[in-house]
């Protein structure tokens, strides 16, 4: 009787490590082929320029005071 719950435990025991081994190896596919990076995308995100010569965004238009803030003489 002891040599029968031995073996079914050890069958148990295997079972449930396959289906550790399963669920790591299913997350790891997921991963690989789902997640993963594939490549350069179809869109172009173009380049900001940050040169002030050549970006409008980078100039600036300047104060009559040295403060870097807008009102009465600079306060």
């Amino acid at each position: 009787m002891q040599g029968v719950q031995h073996v079914e435990s050890i069958r148990r025991t295997w079972l449930w490590l396959a289906v550790m081994l399963a669920i790591i190896l299913a997350k790891g596919f997921f991963a690989f082929f789902v997640v993963s990076d594939r490549g350069q995308p179809t869109w172009a995100y173009r380049p900001v320029a940050d040169v002030p010569a050549s970006s409008p965004y980078a100039e600036y238009q300047l104060l009559p005071y040295s403060q870097h803030v807008r009102g009465a003489k600079g306060e």
